[in-house]
């Protein structure tokens, strides 16, 4: 009897992974659907935490003006703390204001800042991740949690195995990634040989907003601005 309540239990399971393939699908059409009419953007990750009275908040803020006025748009992940100080930016600066939001049970809930018709709800991260990855020209990264670092690598490791194309990955702060940066070059480089010496010419690290777009304007004076897929 226990077999058999195991068995139609376990059919219930692959039925249901199943049916969650159309909602899968169903995220990423209409991501892909919002996400490709908005030109080209920068994705600016942080904290969700940063308090508004916090440096990084207003610099976060304020390297999203000079963005827009550098000619592009801003997606952030939609919620409060920096991801808010981001589409604050853009949204003051008259630009393109994008929030890719997470249904979380805590912490997460979207910004007034993001303009309406590029607001988007997503219940999967990793849909939501490839929207960044896909519709992004750069990456700036400022302080964090675990929820940055995972945007971070992702990046890196994207652009380190050919996956996507490169892009700039600007971290904003000497203070709070200096630490990580000197553990990649000493651990991961010189130690254990884990990463080339070439993969690190993907990171920039960076404490002003005027490094951030010399660095966006070099890139793409270089290259063709397009999505990365």
């Amino acid at each position: 009897m226990r077999a058999d309540h195991h068995h139609k239990a376990w059919n219930a399971i692959k039925t249901n992974d199943s049916w969650a393939i159309f909602k899968i699908m169903g995220e990423f059409v209409e991501g892909f659907e919002k996400m490709s009419v908005i030109g080209p953007c920068v994705s600016i990750f942080g904290s969700a935490r940063t308090k508004p009275n916090n440096k990084y908040y207003k610099l976060a803020s304020d390297i999203a003006k000079d963005i827009v006025e550098a000619g592009y748009g801003v997606i952030t992940g939609g919620g409060p703390g920096i991801m808010e100080a981001g589409n604050k930016g853009a949204h003051l600066a008259s630009g393109t204001s994008v929030g890719l939001n997470i249904d979380l049970p805590f912490e997460q809930h979207d910004n007034p800042y993001i303009d309406r018709d590029k607001n988007l709800d997503f219940d999967y991260f990793f849909v939501r991740k490839v929207m960044f990855v896909k519709y992004s020209q750069g990456f700036v990264i400022m302080p964090g949690g675990f929820g940055t670092l995972d945007e971070l690598f992702e990046a890196i490791t994207l652009i380190q195995t050919h996956k996507i194309e490169k892009f700039p990955i600007i971290m904003v702060g000497t203070e709070f990634w200096s630490g990580l940066i000197d553990w990649i070059k000493e651990t991961l480089l010189k130690k254990f040989g884990n990463i080339s010496a070439t993969d690190l010419n993907l990171i920039h690290l960076v404490d002003t907003k005027e490094e951030v777009i010399e660095i966006l304007n070099a890139f793409y004076n270089k290259y063709e601005l397009s999505p990365n897929f």
